[in-house]
């Protein structure tokens, strides 16, 4: 494979490049949608670009149905193995642990299959030995004001009452979400697929597990599941998105193969890609399979089935720098997260229909169950927590295979959760 023919929408890697090293202040801050607060900032995007992609060799690039573009690097140059001689690590199968159900199969597979091509007739494909890595741009960063705006999340439960908005847009968190406190080395679910609209003074919203341990400034996470952020992706679909953070959201925090972090190894699933087809209210419905795992020092992410096939990459247990992540997770939790702006409102969390509309309306985590340190697995015994309601709500549930232990969650949002 080759890098595509110069293109409007699809730069060749090696001149997009050399933009990013040419690119200039003036010519991005009187761009639509342009938000960079000075030169200076500036500056410290285009450096975090020019370093993310020094000596990475691409072969094939091309665009996701939702208008992303796709590099296709070389294993050992992403971000978190360029620069070393270390071997990426080997995933275990999870389908013989003791007291893992065999789950009912994922109704959203991988999305690159080899024989889709894109708008432009290229190959979804990487080549063997390469990762799909969505390509970060200055004019998705200068969206953001700065370089540590463009990298927050903000912490995952925000000691911060519901109320109106307030001025430092980090605290405008809210949530419906479950969890249970156990020290674990991961857990397993089917997250329901939906793309709820997010609008004016609307950051994000999304649907993942958590996982973390330590407190105060000690406080680390994992977090995976999929996310609609407009500001960020450039669109309104749901993509497959992974977080951490080591030290509370304070210095640390990394979004996908933004940073060095996440070691992928498989190349059946795009990181920041979107997600397709979802459920519709009433109708069909999508559901994401998601699995961690703790293996031999490195956090392990499964998607759409527990065996090595399904395994996307891991979170080296050493990025938690000694803390209570590197050896196990204390708590998990499940469930909805959203995001508003100064004197905005809150959006749709799920489907944007509140927990007691059920199925076919309300989102849904099912079948969960935890991997205890003591070894084995067994279902999760969740407990629900809905402090923004009546605009978000959970209800937890257990019922025959393939639900088992589950929850409903989500709701319209507004102006006053």
């Amino acid at each position: 494979m080759s890098e595509p023919a110069e293109d409007a929408a699809l730069v060749r890697h090696s001149s997009f490049r050399q933009n990013v090293a040419d690119a200039r202040f003036e010519a991005f801050a009187d761009r639509p949608g342009s938000r960079v607060a000075s030169a200076d900032e500036f500056e410290q995007m285009r450096t975090h670009l020019t370093a993310l992609y020094h000596g990475v060799e691409v072969e094939h690039s091309f665009v996701d149905p939702a208008g992303q573009v796709f590099d296709c690097v070389p294993i050992a140059q992403q971000p978190s193995l360029k620069g070393q001689s270390i071997a990426p690590s080997t995933p275990p199968s999870l389908l013989t642990i003791a007291g893992a159900p065999v789950p009912t199969p994922a109704t959203v597979r991988p999305a690159s299959p080899a024989a889709a091509v894109d708008r432009f007739g290229n190959s979804m494909a990487c080549p063997p030995g390469h990762i799909p890595m969505r390509r970060v741009t200055l004019e998705e960063m200068t969206r953001f004001c700065s370089l540590d705006e463009f990298r927050s999340k903000g912490p995952a439960r925000q000691a911060v009452d519901p109320s109106v908005p307030v001025a430092d847009a980090r605290l405008n968190h809210r949530y419906a979400y479950t969890q249970q406190d156990v020290a674990n080395f991961g857990a397993h679910n089917f997250v329901s697929l939906w793309s709820p609209v997010i609008g004016d003074k609307q950051i994000f919203s999304l649907a993942q597990h958590w996982y973390s341990g330590g407190t105060g400034g000690a406080h680390q996470t994992l977090e995976v599941g999929w996310q609609v952020y407009p500001q960020k992706y450039g669109h309104s679909e749901p993509v497959l998105f992974i977080f951490w953070t080591n030290d509370n959201y304070v210095a640390s925090r990394n979004y996908n193969l933004e940073n060095p972090g996440f070691v992928q190894t498989n190349p059946a699933w795009r990181i920041g890609g979107a997600l397709t087809p979802v459920s519709s209210d009433g109708g069909a419905g999508r559901e994401l399979e998601i699995t961690v795992y703790l293996h031999d020092g490195n956090w392990w992410l499964y998607v759409g089935g527990l065996d090595v096939a399904n395994a996307v990459g891991y979170f080296p247990a050493s990025i938690y720098n000694g803390g209570a992540m590197a050896t196990n997770a204390e708590q998990v939790l499940f469930g909805g997260e959203t995001v508003c702006e100064l004197a905005g409102t809150w959006p749709a969390m799920g489907s944007g229909h509140l927990a007691e509309e059920g199925w076919q309306h309300a989102a849904y985590q099912r079948d969960i169950f935890i991997f205890p340190t003591g070894g084995g697995a067994q279902y999760a015994a969740v407990v629900g927590q809905s402090p923004a309601a009546p605009c978000y709500t959970q209800i937890v549930g257990r019922a025959a295979p393939p639900w088992n232990t589950y929850f409903f969650f989500g709701g319209p949002g507004g102006g006053d959760c």
